[in-house]
């Protein structure tokens, strides 16, 4: 079970990336107030999506012991509340990848050593469905959490046309975006979000951790895929 997840996530990852999709034409006025407006109503009513967390420079560690980094996750969610995820770590030296189901709160996670899954250890800050939580998540970071919010224009991505804003994060929604990997700072957030109905496609920040710097960027796509996220098997 565990690594039938970890290969069929990482497939559904890989079949969503090389899609190549374009967004449809853009619909919205060039204009900060109601782009935002856009988004915050489209990431707050979002039924499914595929998305990616990737993490460079100084290492994040997501337990109490400080002995787990985390390096990038790919997943999927499906509203309300549940979520599953490859999540790539370090252990020293050591890359290995885990399995992580989230679905109302709580987590459970593959033991690197047996692969089964079990509850996640107390302190674990890694909660990849929280990132689409309506009262939390996106929804409020776009309608009313980030501040200096500027226009820098529509750009040529990966993805087709999108339209890139910069603005300064409020550090309470930047945790929850996160998954709960980053606290306790505001951030310079750059955002690409699809011009007909602003869906957040893309997300880059940087962040200072133990007096290093770290930089994240998140990635977004397949949004209304059909899956289903189910409770993993445990022993007993």
């Amino acid at each position: 079970m565990p690594h039938i997840l970890i290969a069929t996530l990482s497939l559904s990852v890989l079949v969503a990336g090389c899609s190549g999709a374009e967004p449809p034409a853009s619909t919205l006025p060039p204009e900060t107030g109601a782009i935002l407006a856009a988004a915050a109503a489209t990431m707050g009513n979002v039924d499914t999506v595929r998305f990616g967390i990737e993490r460079s420079g100084v290492p994040v560690y997501i337990d109490p012991a400080d002995a787990l980094a985390f390096e990038m996750a790919e997943g999927r969610f499906s509203a309300p509340a549940a979520a599953d995820a490859v999540v790539t770590i370090s252990i020293g030296e050591l890359k290995t990848s885990i399995g992580a189901v989230a679905i109302d709160g709580e987590t459970w996670l593959t033991n690197p050593i047996t692969g089964k899954f079990e509850p996640a250890p107390p302190g674990f800050t890694f909660d990849p469905a929280t990132l689409f939580d309506p009262d939390r998540g996106w929804r409020p970071l776009l309608a009313s959490g980030l501040a200096d919010v500027e226009l820098i224009g529509l750009e040529p991505r990966d993805q087709g046309d999108l339209y890139h804003l910069r603005g300064v994060a409020d550090r309470d929604r930047v945790a929850v975006i996160t998954a709960g990997l980053v606290t306790g700072q505001d951030v310079t957030l750059d955002l690409w979000l699809r011009p007909a109905d602003g869906a957040v496609i893309e997300a880059f920040f940087p962040t200072f951790y133990r007096g290093g710097e770290s930089q994240w960027r998140l990635t977004f796509g397949d949004y209304g895929a059909e899956f289903t996220i189910e409770l993993p098997e445990l022993d007993g």
